[in-house]
């Protein structure tokens, strides 16, 4: 399949990276106390997609760890686990911040760096989820859910934004920046405590705060678990809304309908109604393969974004597509016909039913998403890289003025 066509490559000609970052803790920490000296420690023939690889290596490792002593997201770990993955988290995080760095470095900024930088980005979103529910002992149910649910729409109209506008927003807070650096001190607090036992306890007693008569009960029980999810949705409604009127304002201002921008929320809705529609008809999936199943949705979430930001490079038209989703559309109808009949009296018997054969479809979804994705990832690096004349893990024209000019400087020293 061919998913950038010929006489769609010359509008790499005209990328032009845009971003603008908020964060005060990037700005005046981490860079000039960080990740300034981090980059230095990588040679100029170093590929900066090399790097954001590398630091994706950290997050499958903390997974498959994950998967070895907390398959199912409710066991605690040794606490080595839980320091492994806010340490991977931390240089993932690092390694992904640095990569801008190294391509201007060696003068090998251009539009594949960004695809491939935000492909990984998308990736990474879903498996945080899952190691972030297991440190917390979710376990697989709809607190896991909501969380992925948050995490995706929080990345997707990221992404969403910077294609309307065409440049990428870091803001005050952000996901790459604070986001993850809490991650990092939810499993540190994790490693410390000797588990994710510390997140099950009611938050307002265990740190101290005093019973107050005006205080509903509710509350004062409520685990460190349940804050997360009032905390994340308040900040996902004001990143939703400050996207979307930052992108309405930004197509105003080029004399272009803002409303119309909207639409490109659709794609995500859609694919999210058959998501939850999905799991509740089908309980077995959500309490007993839930992991698997969130590999699935993170890869629909990644195909999406990574045809946005494909979008976004060869000015295309917003895509609002996405193949991955639809064999939901068959497993939300093939288990909605009982429940019918139960209720209604009026429906059709399940072909897939509720045992084996559903948990067989669920992992038919992944691997069809798997293969999809994957083709779409290898077909558009493989155009580009054709295109611009360019490798995509090594540098293929590497800037000889600047290794000339330390030579030189070299042989004035000696």
């Amino acid at each position: 399949m061919v998913y950038i066509r010929q006489e769609q490559l010359p509008g790499l000609k005209e990328y032009k990276y845009s971003g603008v970052d908020h964060s005060l803790l990037s700005r005046y920490v981490l860079k000039p106390f960080w990740w300034s000296r981090v980059i230095e420690l990588f040679p100029l023939s170093m590929a900066p997609n090399a790097i954001t690889l590398t630091g994706f290596a950290f997050v499958i490792t903390n997974i498959l760890t994950m998967l070895y002593y907390t398959p199912n997201l409710d066991q605690d770990c040794p606490t080595w686990v839980y320091a492994s993955w806010a340490i991977g988290l931390f240089f993932y995080q690092t390694l992904d911040a640095i990569d801008g760095t190294q391509a201007r470095r060696t003068k090998q900024s251009g539009p594949l760096g960004e695809l491939f930088d935000h492909g990984v980005d998308a990736l990474n979103t879903s498996l945080e989820v899952l190691l972030f529910a297991a440190a917390m002992k979710f376990g697989q149910g709809w607190r896991t859910v909501l969380t992925l649910l948050a995490s995706l729409l929080t990345f997707y109209v990221q992404t969403w934004d910077e294609y309307h506008t065409k440049t990428l927003t870091l803001g005050f807070i952000s996901g790459p920046v604070e986001g993850i650096l809490t991650l990092c001190i939810v499993y540190a607090i994790t490693a410390v405590k000797g588990g994710g036992w510390y997140w099950q306890q009611a938050m307002l007693p265990t740190l101290g705060v005093p019973r107050m008569a005006w205080i509903p009960n509710q509350v004062w029980e409520a685990d460190f678990g349940d804050f997360y999810m009032f905390y994340g949705g308040l900040v996902l409604v004001y990143s939703t809304v400050e996207s979307a009127r930052n992108v309405m304002k930004t197509r105003h201002d080029r004399g272009e309908q803002g409303r119309v921008a909207l639409l490109g929320l659709l794609p995500f809705l859609v694919s999210w109604i058959l998501i939850v529609s999905y799991l509740l008809l089908q309980p077995n999936i959500l309490h007993h393969h839930l992991v698997p199943f969130v590999f699935y949705v993170g890869l629909i979430n990644a195909y999406s974004v990574g045809q946005i930001i494909t979008a976004h490079l060869v000015i295309l038209d917003f895509p609002y597509q996405n193949v991955l989703a639809l064999p939901l559309i068959y497993g939300v109808l093939d288990s909605l016909g009982p429940v019918l009949q139960r209720w209604l009296g009026i429906g059709w018997p399940s072909a897939l039913g509720e045992d084996i054969y559903q948990v067989a479809f669920m992992f038919t979804c992944l691997g069809f998403a798997v293969g999809i994705y994957g083709s779409f990832v290898v077909d558009v690096i493989v155009t580009i890289c054709d295109y611009l004349d360019i490798y995509c893990l090594t540098i293929k024209h590497p800037d000889t003025g600047e290794v000339e000019t330390k030579q030189t400087i070299k042989k004035k020293t000696k």
